[in-house]
């Protein structure tokens, strides 16, 4: 439940992400911009943070142990997480952007046959077992998927066929890709990171591809303007070292049970309420429809569920 509780504060500080990034783009901003200085800003905050905790030593040892897995891993949960993300903010409003990212709640529990744990068998060998689809898990997540479907029907009618197939395609790549990243992350590390020695060892990992955006977004469309280097600040205090660091945390805690991660996973559902929210404070959003009111809470109902079930799965 704690776990839950934690990734419900994230998702507050992810949402972030989604209203500020439509904010950009309707000032003109370039999808390159937003996504690399993201990282940039992160890097100076992170690393002060690791360094107070005396996390540096170790976090290098980790990154020069295994280079190779540790930059392809961390391209994969950051790169082609947010890379499509800020590229679908120019062609959806963030609700449908934040919606359509839940694609990410049923993505996390069909990965889990993509890794396995290894048990003593009866002859006491270690023996290696794949994850199984938590079939609970699955269920309800559907439950949550459909009621952010409920939510976006009102709107879909309005977005023309281009916006949708552009805004919707790459956040299909980012949904499976940031629980992915994630995860295989966690089983290469093991623990040995905390959740800021992660997140600044993957974002270092990843500098090299985020500068090349940039070089290539001043080469193209010239420098960011400053109220998008502003903006771009505020989404890498509030979602990348805040909301990361919690999401982190909450995985961590769970990441030996692929239903409890699951159920963990989808507190990131919240996102498109949060964001809902803001973009109705912020971006004159008109107040939600009846069928949105509905979808809302559908999404609550199927977050509750998975509480539930995670208080269950405690107690055997």
């Amino acid at each position: 439940m704690k776990a839950i509780g934690i990734g419900i504060l994230s998702a507050l500080f992810f949402a972030v992400t989604f209203v500020l990034n439509r904010s950009m783009e309707l000032e003109g901003g370039s999808w390159l911009w937003s996504a690399s200085l993201r990282y940039f800003f992160m890097v100076p905050f992170l690393v002060a943070i690791v360094a107070l905790r005396g996390g540096l030593g170790g976090m290098k040892r980790e990154m020069t142990a295994s280079p190779l897995p540790f930059f392809g891993w961390s391209f994969v949960a950051f790169v082609l997480f947010y890379g499509p993300l800020t590229f679908a903010a120019g062609y959806s409003p963030g609700w449908l952007v934040a919606g359509t990212f839940q694609m990410t709640i049923v993505a996390g529990v069909l990965l889990a046959p993509f890794f396995t744990f290894q048990v003593l068998n009866k002859t006491g060998e270690l023996q290696t077992i794949r994850h199984r689809i938590p079939i609970a898990s699955l269920l309800i997540s559907l439950i949550i998927l459909a009621g952010v479907v409920l939510i976006q029907i009102p709107h879909a009618s309005s977005i023309p066929l281009k916006s949708i197939l552009l805004g919707t395609l790459p956040l299909v790549v980012a949904a499976f890709s940031y629980p992915l990243g994630n995860r295989k992350m966690m089983n290469l590390l093991n623990g040995r990171l905390d959740m800021f020695q992660r997140v600044l060892a993957m974002t270092l990992m990843t500098i090299p591809v985020w500068l090349l955006m940039a070089i290539y977004a001043w080469a193209t469309v010239g420098p960011p303007s400053m109220s998008q280097v502003i903006q771009s600040l505020l989404i890498a205090i509030s979602s990348g070292v805040i909301a990361t660091s919690l999401f982190f945390m909450a995985t961590d805690m769970v990441r030996q049970d692929q239903g409890k991660l699951a159920a963990v996973e989808a507190t990131q559902s919240i996102e498109l309420i949060f964001a809902m929210i803001g973009e109705m404070i912020l971006l004159s959003l008109p107040l939600p429809s009846t069928v949105s009111l509905i979808g809302v809470l559908v999404i609550i109902g199927g977050m509750s569920l998975h509480s539930y079930q995670t208080a269950l799965a405690a107690k055997r």
